[in-house]
């Protein structure tokens, strides 16, 4: 047999794996699928980073309330209460806020063709 000379099912079997691989619809197909796992990845990061966001901010406004109400139990002096309220509308604030990004990553999702 001639070295260079390339066995016809060999071939046959590279022709058809090119087919199979290169077809336009493989191609749009697997495109889309690997677009789609890059937006879910990064929504997913969006929501993680969300989250950290609200465990600090929790986090502060947790300890701000401990200090405020030890003063305020300390002197009585209303501003301390004050700083309650600021800590408590702050955490709520945080809240809504984790609450829109996760929906905003959804709907991105959710509108995002999945090939």
């Amino acid at each position: 047999m001639d070295p260079t000379t390339v066995n016809a099912q060999v071939v046959d079997v590279i022709n058809q794996v090119q087919r199979a691989t290169l077809a336009p619809q493989v191609v749009l197909t697997s495109g889309a699928g690997k677009a789609y796992q890059s937006v879910a990845q990064s929504t997913a990061i969006a929501v993680q980073d969300a989250t950290d966001a609200l465990r600090n901010i929790s986090t502060i406004a947790t300890t701000a309330v401990g200090v405020a109400m030890a003063q305020y139990l300390a002197t009585g002096d209303q501003k301390y209460a004050n700083a309650i309220s600021k800590a408590q509308e702050l955490m709520q604030g945080a809240t809504e806020d984790y609450t829109k990004i996760g929906a905003a990553a959804a709907s991105v999702l959710k509108g995002f063709p999945a090939g």
